[in-house]
């Protein structure tokens, strides 16, 4: 395995952290909550022999801190513009796994010129339906009351799909090891702000760069119904679906992820 290289910057008032793998033109991959860079480290061995492959830790996950208040989108969308800045990147190829994609709405919005292609995984558009706000914002005031264990046990079902759960103890324990690098306080905070994230419905209309849709076909939080609704929306798109994989499909299936990634690269 190549050598990873981390770095630290600072963005209004949290550390971020992020780490670059391999050389050659940049992408930026973005892990889901509650996960960190580490999520990505498997499928991007497919990627570095011709890549240089930039895996930060969003604001509240990892090695990054959460800051004051919810970790908004806007929040994230400017730590993602001062990574970009200290790793010498004006624009690049950007992929996000659900939030990593919630927040490529809010940089889309606001530094477009930045964004070379899309790579929208296990993410949708539309933002959280009343019911689940206030799921997002009742989990976040347990597991400041409870701590965060019970928490992460729950969502285990939910990331990782059934074919994982019950052939891969190993991706079941790294995923829990990843979630458990987390306080009560990031947990929380990161829920409040994807409970505050705007509808990117009508964003998708505007978005017109080469864009790579990928699901898991065990997904249950984000499936195939909504990537096509992003495939219909998004004219420069195609959907890739990965078998046997559930919300977290390039951390359970990381070699057929990674070679549709490096496919779609490879073609811009």
């Amino acid at each position: 395995m190549q050598q990873i290289v981390s770095h630290h910057i600072t963005s209004a008032d949290a550390e971020i952290a992020y780490w670059v793998l391999g050389y050659g033109p940049p992408v930026v991959l973005l892990h889901p909550f509650p996960a960190n860079h580490e999520f990505w480290i498997p499928a991007a061995q497919f990627l570095t022999t011709r890549y240089r492959v930039i895996l930060p830790d969003l604001r509240g996950h990892g090695d990054s801190g959460v800051g004051e208040g919810p970790a908004t989108m806007e929040k994230h969308a400017a730590d993602l513009s001062l990574v970009m800045d200290d790793a010498d990147i004006g624009r690049a190829p950007l992929v996000g796994v659900s939030i990593g994609g919630y927040l490529l709405f809010e940089f889309w919005r606001r530094h477009r010129g930045r964004v070379a292609a899309l790579g929208l995984c296990n993410t949708k558009a539309q933002a959280d339906s009343a019911e689940a706000r206030a799921g997002r914002l009742q989990a976040a005031n347990d597991v400041l009351d409870r701590g965060t264990e019970p928490f992460f046990e729950s969502m285990i079902p939910r990331l990782l799909g059934k074919s994982t759960r019950e052939t891969r103890p190993d991706l079941v324990e790294g995923a829990l090891r990843m979630m458990r690098k987390m306080s009560p306080e990031d947990v929380a905070q990161v829920q409040r702000g994807m409970a505050e994230r705007p509808d990117s419905v009508g964003t998708l209309r505007t978005i017109n760069v080469p864009t790579l849709l990928i699901t898991g076909d065990e997904d249950i939080l984000t499936g195939v119904n909504e990537a096509e609704l992003m495939r219909q929306h998004v004219s420069d798109s195609q959907l890739r679906t990965i078998p046997k994989a559930g919300h977290y499909s390039a951390w359970e299936q990381p070699e057929e992820a990674g070679k549709l990634l490096r496919q779609f690269l490879d073609q811009l």
